[in-house]
């Protein structure tokens, strides 16, 4: 919890569950100098006073001297009010020390009688008030044993240079005298593990004690802030102005040495890494604490009302919840019977099939080499990065499967695996339906689906099958397109005087409603049949997957609807599934951007227009509601756009409930207002900005130009840039902010004054100005 008032106090509050001993509130609390002191004893026993069952530990810099008490009457008070809450000071000795005045104004007050319980000073110059301490023993309830070790595979130069050569001689005759495909997958599969194994073997390790995140602290700079200590101990002791100027001579000295080794590391190492991105972005991400997302559990989960603590426990119940999710919610949803849906299905037939010609050993190493440098390992244990060092030693053995896999309209069922790892969204994270499942599949398979997917594509486009109001996973097309489309006909009514109203749609799990049958079906219409619409069924069927947190693994579970997620050939077969939407409705337009969809209708009568948008949209849930996707109602909401906005309220009904009207929303990343004036878009960039100009000007000091330079493409023109062809086109007074803060940021960059005229940086650096 935490609280502010003005001109008063600041708190921050949390409340710790110890296992056997009572729950312990820790507050930490700023008071304002020269702030009411009889308003803030009165905020201090009203909150609490009430508290005295529990353990408190209130600390924090009250700004009140208790050496002096009997010089201020509120300070007797704050003495008495404390004493009335059950609270006592730790703090005994003074906390602030000048040459001239030593003041106890910082403690840490506690109701705890434990005779093991200590507090102190710490001789610190880390601020000019030395840091005060409490140390009280208690154990948390349901914590998890931490393990001091981990595994990771050898893969240091000289390994992967063996790796290579050893796949090289490699003697693949076992695969290749296999007539089934899934046995001949299996013997390629052991012989890479066996390999991969062998020469990269996986070793434990144990976590460093102690590990320093300061590795350009030398040990003769260690010596000299141990000095520095000494010197700051000294000046508290004696408290006199020679002992004060030595100090802080010895100190200033020490700071600008300490800053100048620390660049001159970071220096080195950008340099060392200069040919190589990733590793300059782990150098700036380590500068700038921008770590990667790795998901903190809780010490527990609920499952409905169950608490869950055991790991092994938690992975079976997360398994059980993701491959539900599609099932249930396309089993809740009202709809025809299925044969029914099929054969009234309108998807014009195509009379041409799509064949699918043999892959070559030069078109495996070509998508491979493509693929990104991830570290991440799937069910097998295997990388991408380690297929793209090995690729050349294996690709006659990936040929012969994938040719046959092609050839027999079958795939590999061990490729149909998924390691699936809880990401945290947002809310309670003791909740399962807060997580999101990240599927981790075979980078073998990405490789298959890669080559199945450009022929698919190839045939899309021959037969322009896929709709022109779908922008998703589509070359040529992207989000900004998206939003020029919707945007330029918005614009286009409110020219002529329109209204035009639009509802963004939410569906729930898309992905993983799919039905199969429904699929096949509109696969077959679209000429994806006979060998080839085969492939594709068994590559959505008999799906398995399992959840793996940390060392825990739960068992696999099969999958029996949606398309697989993480995969590359999903997205693609999803689009298609939801192609003929753009059917349903001859009177409103359409976007999609993949499930995101959204339609419009202009008119000059706004009640007309709210009852024809009412009627098409229910016809579109009654196209979700037989095809098994499922509308989120509450989260689907409908905007009115126009120069004017209508006195009259509007209502947008759809089976049984209503339909939020809002006034701004994000579509596709930008903020849209009901008048096109881009002022939410514009604040939600500058914030942005501000926050990422503050992260630069932390690492200026130790960071050169060209680095930093970096970052700003990164952090900063990103946000200038994206959908700037839609939003870039409002009133200059608006854009100003943006361009005073890009001035701003190139300022930093370039390590300028803060009123340094920054036209001759633009030009020099070949940097475009906002306007």
């Amino acid at each position: 919890m935490s609280r502010a008032i003005d001109n008063l106090l600041e708190c921050v509050t949390v409340e710790l569950l110890l296992e056997k001993k009572k729950n312990v509130v820790i507050s930490c609390i700023y008071r304002a100098p020269g702030a009411n002191i009889d308003q803030f004893n009165e905020w201090m026993e009203e909150n609490y006073q009430t508290l005295s069952h529990k353990s408190m530990f209130i600390c924090g810099d009250f700004n009140i001297d208790l050496l002096n008490p009997n010089r201020h009457t509120g300070t007797e008070e704050f003495i008495n009010t404390i004493y009335r809450c059950s609270l006592y000071p730790t703090i005994t000795k003074p906390s602030r020390v000048t040459t001239q005045h030593a003041t106890l104004i910082d403690n840490i007050f506690t109701n705890v009688m434990d005779s093991k319980m200590t507090s102190g000073l710490l001789i610190n110059d880390i601020s000019d008030h030395l840091p005060v301490f409490v140390v009280y023993e208690g154990q948390y309830r349901k914590e998890r044993p931490k393990t001091n070790f981990f595994y990771r595979r050898v893969m240091n130069e000289h390994a992967v240079r063996r790796l290579r050569e050893d796949f090289m001689g490699q003697n693949w005759e076992p695969v290749y005298r296999e007539d089934d495909l899934d046995k001949a997958y299996e013997k390629f599969l052991n012989i890479f593990k066996t390999v991969y194994d062998r020469n990269c073997p996986r070793m434990r390790y144990k976590h460093k004690k102690n590990y320093s995140e300061r590795p350009w602290m030398s040990k003769g700079l260690q010596n000299a802030c141990k000095k520095k200590n000494v010197l700051y101990k000294q000046f508290i002791k004696d408290r006199s102005k020679k002992a004060e100027e030595k100090y802080k001579t010895y100190k200033n000295k020490l700071t600008e040495i300490l800053r100048r080794c620390k660049k001159l590391y970071y220096s080195k190492i950008l340099e060392d890494n200069k040919n190589n991105i990733r590793g300059t972005w782990n150098v700036l991400n380590k500068l700038i604490r921008n770590s990667s997302r790795r998901c903190n559990y809780p010490q527990y989960f609920m499952d409905n009302d169950t608490q869950v603590n055991k790991l092994e426990d938690v992975v079976e119940k997360f398994n059980r919840f993701f491959v539900n999710v599609g099932p249930s919610l396309a089993g809740g949803i009202c709809t025809d019977d299925t044969s029914v849906i099929i054969n009234n299905n309108t998807i014009e037939r195509n009379m041409s099939s799509m064949f699918l010609k043999p892959i070559a050993e030069k078109e495996i190493i070509e998508i491979v080499n493509k693929c990104g440098n991830k570290t991440s390992s799937d069910s097998d244990g295997i990388t991408m990065t380690t297929v793209k060092w090995v690729i050349e030693g294996i690709c006659k053995p990936l040929t012969h499967i994938f040719n046959m896999s092609f050839r027999l309209g079958q795939f590999p069922n061990n490729m149909k695996i998924a390691k699936v790892i809880p990401l945290y969204k947002s809310g309670d994270k003791h909740n399962l339906t807060n997580y999101r499942p990240i599927s981790l599949l075979s980078q073998f398979s990405k490789i298959l689906e890669k080559l199945f997917n450009n022929r698919l594509d190839t045939f899309i486009d021959k037969h322009n099958i896929l709709s022109d109001c779908q922008y998703g996973f589509r070359s040529q097309r992207s989000t900004s397109l998206a939003i020029t489309d919707l945007m330029e006909d918005i614009t286009s009514a409110m020219d002529e005087k329109k209204y035009t109203m639009g509802i963004f749609i939410d569906l729930k799990k898309a992905f993983d409603t799919v039905n199969h049958e429904l699929l096949m079906d509109k696969l077959e219409k679209y000429g994806i049949r006979g060998l080839v619409g085969k492939w594709i069924r068994s590559y959505l069927t008999q799906r398995r997957q399992f959840v793996r947190l940390g060392e825990y693994q739960s068992s696999e579970l099969n999958i029996v609807c949606g398309v697989p997620q993480g995969s590359v050939l999903g997205p693609k077969l999803f689009i298609l599934y939801i192609n003929d939407i753009c059917k349903v409705s001859e009177t409103v337009k359409m976007v999609l951007f993949a499930d995101d969809t959204t339609i419009w209708a202009s008119d000059e009568n706004l009640q007309q227009l709210s009852v024809r948008v009412s009627e098409e949209f229910g016809k579109i849930k009654k196209w979700c509601d037989n095809n098994l996707l499922s509308l989120n109602l509450e989260k689907t909401k409908y905007m009115v756009f126009g120069n004017r906005r209508p006195h009259n309220e509007l209502q947008l009904r759809i089976g049984g409930a209503n339909i939020e009207r809002v006034y701004e929303i994000k579509f596709l990343g930008v903020m849209v207002d009901d008048r096109l004036s881009w002022k939410s878009h514009i604040r939600h960039v500058q914030h942005k900005i501000a926050k990422n100009i503050s992260i630069l000007a932390r690492v200026r000091h130790m960071l050169d130009v060209k680095a930093l330079r970096i970052l700003y493409c990164s952090l900063i023109l990103p946000y200038l840039e994206y959908g700037v062809e839609n939003w870039g086109n409002t009133y200059r007074s608006s854009l100003q902010p943006l361009y005073i803060l890009q001035k701003r940021a190139i300022r930093v960059v370039h390590k300028m004054g803060y009123r340094d005229h920054t036209n001759v940086v633009f030009i020099r650096s070949k940097l475009l100005k906002f306007f």
